[in-house]
Formats: C-alpha cells, sequence, structure tokens
C-alpha cells in the first residue's frame, strides 16, 4: 500500500470516531418525553388511581329533626254535659241531674308540648237536658233554659285562659288544670272557670271531665212555683264530660 493511500484510511478512521463521539454526546443531553397522567391511565403497565369513598367525617351530616306533631282531638260518643242542682220535692231532698249527649268541642294538642293545648268553643245543646221527670223537661225548656227557643237553644263556653298545665305528659295518668272563659247561657254572658282533669288513654284518645259552679241569679235562671217544691238551691255545677279522639 502506498503511503498517500494509507494516509488517506486513517483520516477516515478519525472521522468516524469524532463522529461516533458527537452522536453519543447528543443522545446523552436529549430530555426525556415525561408521561402525563392520561397516559398513565391509558398504559398497560400504569397503576390504577383509586378514589377512595368519604368517610362521615368527611361527609355532610343531615340531623333528622323530628317535627312538631299537632293533633286536634274531637268531643266523640261518650261526651256528656250536665249539670246538677239541689232541691226539696215533696219534703225531700234531692239531687237533680240533667244529661246531653248533644255536645261540640276540640282540643288541639301537642303532645311533646302540652303547655300549648288550645280548646276550641265548646257548644251545647240545652234542649235536649233529660232529667228523671218529662214534667221538670218541659218546665227547664219552657221556663228555666227557654231552650225550647231557638236564640236560647245552645250554651256556649268559649275558653281564654288555659292555667296549670303540666310541661309533660304521661298515658294513663291524670293531669289537672284550669280553664276559664266565657259562659253563655240565655244570651247572658259571664267570666267563668272550669277546673279540668285529663287522662292521656293512648296517643290517639283523651277522657276528661271539666267542672265549674256557676250562680242561678247570674244568668237569670227562675224557677217556676210549683206546690211540689218547696225549695232549689241558688248554685248549679255543670260538668262537661268527654272522649276525644284525634282527627
Amino acid at each position: 500500500m502506498s503511503q498517500l493511500m494509507l494516509r488517506k484510511k486513517l483520516i477516515w478512521i478519525v472521522l468516524l470516531v469524532v463522529l461516533t463521539g458527537l452522536l453519543a454526546a447528543c443522545q446523552s443531553s436529549t430530555p426525556q418525553t415525561s408521561v402525563t397522567s392520561n397516559e398513565s391511565a391509558s398504559s398497560p403497565t400504569a397503576e390504577a388511581t383509586t378514589i377512595a369513598p368519604a368517610t362521615p367525617a368527611d361527609s355532610v351530616q343531615t340531623a333528622a329533626v323530628a317535627g312538631t306533631v299537632t293533633k286536634t282531638f274531637l268531643f266523640g260518643a261518650g261526651t256528656e254535659a250536665r249539670f246538677y242542682i239541689d232541691e226539696v220535692l215533696m219534703g225531700q231532698d234531692k239531687n237533680v241531674v240533667g244529661i246531653t249527649s248533644l255536645v261540640e268541642g276540640e282540643i288541639t294538642l301537642d303532645p311533646s308540648d302540652p303547655a300549648s293545648a288550645q280548646i276550641s268553643p265548646i257548644r251545647i245543646d240545652a234542649s235536649d237536658f233529660t232529667t228523671d221527670s218529662d214534667r221538670r223537661n218541659g218546665a227547664i225548656q219552657r221556663f228555666v233554659l227557654q231552650s225550647g227557643q231557638p236564640e236560647y237553644q245552645y250554651i256556649t263556653f268559649e275558653p281564654t285562659t288555659i292555667t296549670g298545665l303540666s310541661a309533660s305528659v304521661t298515658v294513663g295518668e291524670p293531669v289537672e288544670f284550669t280553664v276559664t272563659g266565657n259562659l253563655t247561657i240565655r244570651a247572658i254572658t259571664r267570666a267563668e272557670s272550669f277546673q279540668v282533669t285529663v287522662t292521656p288513654v293512648s296517643e290517639d284518645e283523651i277522657t276528661g271531665v271539666g267542672t265549674a259552679t256557676i250562680q242561678r241569679a247570674n244568668y237569670e235562671l227562675t224557677i217556676p212555683s210549683v206546690p211540689s217544691v218547696a225549695n232549689v238551691s241558688e248554685e248549679v255545677t255543670l260538668e262537661i264530660a268527654f272522649v276525644a279522639t284525634a282527627s
């Protein structure tokens, strides 16, 4: 081999070595391509990301607050209005009792808050009062109460205040309180108070008795003079015994 050809071969070898080094340097300095979250999710070898369900501490808790349960109890079967008055009949003391079942009324009550109870006006059909004597019944309708006349047919009691109600009630245990209001008899209205005892029989039934003592003269209740009746008391006891069920 001639000296000229040897020199050319050496030059090519040197050029190849230089080019190889340059290529290696370029590859080492090229930035690596990062894998995005989407690529990671789509990659078969990517680790799946699991979102854990919220724990009670993380979630918003909704408190179930019991609402006020107000019930209306209507007077029904077993309800009676009564009056009691003493007289001397044919020389014998007698306690006269008049009864009617024609009584209308209702009580609105929230069992969790008895003190908020409300009592509607109570209406009694006085023309239906019955005693143990037809003759006396007729005298009551025509002369005493004059309940045979439409304008005097009903006795009404409109409560205005209730005092002494307990803060709580228990089924089967009676509670006592006072109801004051306007009592109307023969178009004459006066304030009267009833002492009331009520017993919750169940969540949907209550029973009770309210009693008041009135003066006959205050309502101009005149007793006809008859030979067989020597004396009639001035005091009259009114009583309302009721059975009321939730509507």
